[in-house]
């Protein structure tokens, strides 16, 4: 009689078949740079660094197509590029996007959603700041958090899409003098604002806050390109 699978046991092959999956293995090699912008994407070589057969490659090349990581040129398929019209259009809607979600999120949340962008707020105020990937991370889950304050599962869905984008783009403006801390602080007005139910300033202050962070993008880009 074959033994019981436990809880462990189911995780630990739902984790492995999520590690095969062959859309999240070229998502993040797309993602940490390992495919480069511009680089041409061949069924046949991503079969044999995924250890797996063409199908499941095509498929998961056409995810990415539609998520908008890959685009098709005179050559194929390739790793979408990057330029600084992209990242202006990216902010620009995500600027519009999370002015909503903050708007939203004042007049939905919960209790519960208010001690939760608390506790991710005290978490990043005594973060370290030596570590650029965790910073970035911390920061993402607040804003998440923000999203899911506004109970609006189709503006939750547009804001992660724009957010895979912006993972291109390896660089964190947070790393910039001064911003980690001026960041922080406009995350507790945020707050503050969707605590209070104050619609218009959770706009206000979510504006100012990605307007400023897409003008440091803007500027790292400038410097990176020498």
């Amino acid at each position: 009689m074959a033994a019981r699978r436990t809880v462990d046991d189911v995780s630990a092959m739902t984790a492995g078949v999520q590690r095969r999956s062959p859309y999240a293995m070229i998502k993040n090699a797309i993602l940490t740079g390992e495919l480069m912008p511009g680089q041409q994407l061949v069924e046949s070589t991503l079969a044999r660094w995924c250890d797996m057969s063409r199908t499941p490659i095509r498929e998961a090349l056409t995810r990415l197509e539609q998520d908008g990581l890959v685009i098709r040129n005179e050559r194929g398929l390739i790793v979408r590029e990057r330029n600084p019209e992209e990242i202006l259009d990216i902010y620009e809607t995500r600027v519009v996007l999370e002015a909503t979600a903050a708007r939203v999120a004042s007049e939905r949340r919960s209790k519960i959603d208010v001690i939760n962008l608390k506790r991710v707020a005290d978490r990043l105020e005594r973060l370290e700041t030596d570590d650029e990937n965790l910073m970035a991370e911390g920061n993402r889950e607040f804003h998440q958090a923000v999203w899911r304050a506004s109970h609006n599962e189709p503006l939750i869905d547009l804001l992660s899409r724009l957010d895979l984008h912006l993972t291109r783009y390896p660089a964190t403006t947070l790393s910039q003098p001064g911003r980690w801390t001026e960041a922080n602080g406009e995350h507790r007005r945020l707050i503050d604002a969707i605590e209070g139910r104050d619609a218009a300033r959770a706009g206000e202050v979510a504006t100012a806050h990605f307007t400023k962070a897409r003008d440091l993008r803007l500027a790292l880009w400038a410097e990176s390109q020498g």
